[in-house]
């Protein structure tokens, strides 16, 4: 008899009908005798609805109090999701993250899993009932409702797995697995079989949007395999996200991702001296602005220009924090760009292959597609261009790379 996490995003439960159809595939799981703990995101688009309904109320909600109301979409997921499984005659029972044992710290909005008391759980699993959680939340120290960022029901699902010891989690989208790129903006885009964390969390935090990179990162530490596939094709077989996947693949590069709405910041005529560093970046994290890509120009007369790029959402912080800096930081002035995008290949072999880099910097020269910043990891290549061709890129890039094809 199998333990199984199962995680339900918002499309799957958008609806009564679709929460119906949840419960069916649940109560086969069950009636085949699986244990299953199920976990749900909100319905739809209500987390948006209620951001929207918080600021219709208050032009700057206190984060504890929209960590309390955003956490609500996810408890009425579950509740539902629970009526449609009793109407089924399946004993069930729906649970909170707080009633679920997910202690976390304090940071409202974004706040981190600290541990997961399984004894609730453990206690109605051997009851016989299918358990259903509420995700992306949890409770602090002080009992205070807490959110774990957007799309946080994916890091709940296998943080639940985890510590549970389940033989197998379960996370069910709108599609039908990882894919090679986005298939919305690349129609060649094709399903991967297996992927590896690694390559996993390269894309994840370069723009795939299937899996949250946090989700990922505690799968990889306890070496949970996931499975992630459509709550809508039971045909199609999913993609399994797992330590090592697929050996030796003939094409190193297994995927693309691209991220909209970047802006670049530049700052001229920066001082070449120790700690310059510091001096712009420290006051950047203090004012919550979280900055990617980095370069600084070589210098020339001791004077460098220093360039990053930001969410375009923070452009303006970040403008204002440092035009703040320029006396102190002895600099010229800084000038932005708030129209970019990026595109990465990823894949783990890339770094003992030649020749994947010059491919992609040649492919995009062909597109006649500037690239603006260039960044890399073991595992990555990103570059940074204008987001009117970031498509283009994408679909350049997955052609070049013959990504369409199955190794």
């Amino acid at each position: 008899m199998a333990l199984i996490v199962q995680k339900y995003g918002g499309s799957s439960v958008g609806s009564a009908d679709r929460i119906r159809n949840v419960a069916r595939r649940i109560e086969a799981r069950a009636a085949a005798g699986d244990r299953v703990v199920a976990v749900v995101s909100a319905m739809g688009d209500k987390t948006d609805e209620l951001i929207v309904l918080a600021r219709d109320i208050s032009k700057s909600p206190p984060a504890r109090e929209m960590d309390v109301l955003l956490s609500t979409g996810e408890i009425v997921s579950s509740a539902l999701l629970s009526m449609a499984l009793h109407e089924l005659g399946r004993d069930t029972i729906s649970l909170t993250g707080a009633q679920a044992g997910i202690r976390t710290d304090a940071v409202y909005g974004r706040a981190r899993i600290t541990g997961i008391d399984t004894e609730r759980l453990e206690r109605e699993l051997a009851m016989g009932r299918v358990v259903i959680v509420a995700g992306f939340q949890g409770v602090s120290e002080d009992f205070d409702v807490t959110t774990i960022g957007r799309g946080g029901s994916d890091t709940t699902a296998v943080a639940l797995a985890a510590a549970l010891h389940a033989d197998t989690c379960e996370i069910y989208t709108d599609v039908a697995g990882v894919y090679t790129a986005d298939p919305r903006v690349c129609p060649g885009a094709r399903p991967l079989r297996d992927i590896n964390y690694e390559e996993m969390l390269e894309l994840a935090t370069t723009g795939a949007r299937v899996m949250h990179a946090r989700a990922v990162e505690v799968g990889a530490i306890y070496d949970v395999e996931i499975l992630v596939a459509s709550s809508f094709d039971a045909e199609a077989p999913g993609t399994i996200i797992r330590r090592e996947a697929t050996m030796e693949q003939s094409n190193k590069v297994r995927g693309i991702a691209h991220q909209d709405h970047i802006a670049k910041v530049t700052v001229r005529a920066v001082p070449d001296r120790p700690g310059i560093a510091a001096q712009l970046f420290e006051p950047l994290a203090s004012a919550g602005v979280s900055v990617d890509t980095i370069v600084q120009n070589a210098s020339v007369e001791d004077l460098t220009d220093m360039t990053f790029t930001v969410a375009q959402g923070d452009l303006g912080a970040a403008i204002k924090t440092v035009e703040g800096l320029l006396p102190t930081l002895g600099a010229r002035e800084v000038v932005s760009d708030p129209d970019l995008g990026a595109v990465s290949i990823v894949g783990t072999g890339m770094a003992t292959t030649p020749g994947y880099a010059a491919r992609m910097f040649r492919t995009l020269f062909e597109q006649g597609i500037n690239i603006e910043l260039i960044s890399t990891s073991e595992i990555r290549i990103t570059c940074i261009v204008a987001s009117s061709r970031v498509g283009d890129a994408v679909r350049a890039l997955h052609e070049a790379f013959a990504l369409d094809q199955a190794d």
